[in-house]
């Protein structure tokens, strides 16, 4: 019997996962899951989220316009996450005011180091590698948010005895990305060409380490 093809989005996981460990083991993230953050900690998470997630759809659009033809079917899927994912920066900013911050002041303020590097980063490889690489931080940020959104939200807000709506970012992705990743494994295991299985792989792994240190500079 022939021996089964394995699936990329296996793949993808497998070679990553020496990364999402590391980054898992942050302490800011660790803290965070088990809602030992203070309340200025948790503003300034939102605040750096704000800075990369307005960044999402435009980076959706890069990526779209850059695929070749006979990614038609790839394009289209970035056309559904479009229209998902528009406008939830304003979100962010919502919860930046039901916490007590100062919502404008992070809409028109700038990212620390450390995201602008990492936003920088996915534009750069779009642009200058391959535009299927972006499928890599697609993997990080989604599979990140299962694994830590709605766990932390709930440890969060017990602790700070916050307003469920300080929480409307972290609480709907949490749920919103397990169908997203069901989708997103779909989509990988349609990836056969060998350069962009690299390019999503390289891209996750970087990203791992890139988003990591976004944690990373978040005070305690």
């Amino acid at each position: 019997m022939p021996k089964e093809k394995e699936r990329f989005f296996d793949r993808l996981q497998a070679e990553t996962a020496v990364a999402r460990e590391e980054m898992m083991n942050i302490e800011q993230i660790q803290r965070g899951a088990a809602g030992e953050i203070s309340l200025p900690s948790y503003i300034a998470y939102l605040t750096e989220a704000y800075h990369h997630v307005k960044h999402t759809t435009p980076l959706l659009m890069a990526c779209g316009s850059r695929l070749p033809a006979e990614k038609e079917w790839l394009r289209n899927a970035v056309a559904e996450y479009i229209e998902e994912e528009i406008g939830h920066q304003e979100w962010i900013l919502n919860d930046i005011k039901a916490c007590g911050g100062d919502s404008e002041a992070v809409r028109y303020g700038q990212p620390k180091p450390a995201t602008e590097l990492m936003v920088a980063y996915a534009y750069d490889t779009i642009y200058r590698v391959n535009p299927v690489a972006f499928f890599g931080m697609v993997l990080v940020l989604e599979g990140t948010s299962i694994q830590l959104a709605t766990t932390a939200a709930g440890a969060i807000r017990e602790v700070l005895q916050l307003p469920e709506n300080a929480f409307s970012y972290l609480t709907s992705h949490g749920s919103l990305d397990i169908s997203h990743m069901q989708f997103f494994e779909k989509l990988m295991n349609r990836i056969e060409e060998e350069t962009d299985q690299q390019a999503i792989i390289h891209m996750a792994n970087m990203m791992y380490k890139l988003y990591g240190d976004v944690f990373r500079s978040i005070p305690l």
